[in-house]
């Protein structure tokens, strides 16, 4: 691909719409940098969009970084989706990274449901900051951190934020067991590939996930 495909607003990355565009002058700042830029639209997706594994979605329409905006919610893959169309409406390129980790932050609902501790197609964003590509990762709200003892995923525009192995505590956290590449756009039928082989849940639409995530981890942070 070449650099400004990674510019170009895409069906999802829809970096043109006028929601989204009115987000990111309102949460770029005044930096004369793309870096300043890119660290503060990070910091306005991470904590002003609660993360949501139960919205999640291959729905087009649905995965659209308009649709996530609009909302106030999503799960990876739509705040990374979120967080590439406010680059790239910034003038930043902007792509999105995926790989399978494995997920030691879920709630008991969750697992049973899935099944599995390993999410498949972990979403983040890859924004290319003076000469180099970087790996944002803006999922996990800040609130949502603390609730779990984590320590939340700060972002310089220099390094990858990628997750932590441990928490605060020392346990187990985050394992990256298999880095997937980087997409201009979402790539809806492989990642649905993935999802109907390993998950349950997709297999069989009618048993889709479902729940209040925000509920089911204050039920569980209190008994800790």
């Amino acid at each position: 691909m070449m650099m400004q495909d990674y510019l170009t607003p895409g069906p999802m990355v829809d970096s043109d719409n006028p929601d989204i565009v009115a987000f990111t002058e309102a949460n770029k700042g005044s930096g004369k940098t793309e870096k300043e830029k890119a660290i503060r639209l990070y910091f306005a997706i991470r904590d002003g969009v609660r993360y949501d594994p139960y919205s999640s979605t291959l729905e087009p329409d649905r995965l659209k970084a308009s649709h996530t905006l609009s909302e106030g919610r999503g799960y990876c893959v739509a705040k990374a989706v979120l967080l590439a169309a406010a680059c790239r409406a910034a003038g930043i390129p902007a792509r999105l990274g995926f790989a399978d980790v494995r997920n030691h932050m879920s709630t008991e609902k969750m697992r049973e449901r899935m099944q599995t501790d390993i999410f498949y197609w972990h979403g983040y964003t890859d924004i290319y900051l003076e000469g180099k590509w970087v790996k944002a990762t803006p999922a996990f709200n800040v609130e949502l951190c603390d609730k779990f003892g984590l320590k939340a995923l700060d972002f310089n525009g220099e390094e990858d934020s990628i997750y932590h192995p441990f928490d605060t505590s020392g346990n187990r956290h985050m394992e990256y067991i298999l880095y997937r590449g980087e997409y201009a756009e979402p790539p809806v039928e492989e990642i649905m590939k993935t999802y109907v082989t390993h998950y349950p849940h997709w297999r069989d639409r009618r048993n889709s996930a479902t729940g209040n995530f925000d509920a089911e981890v204050a039920a569980e942070t209190a008994k800790s």
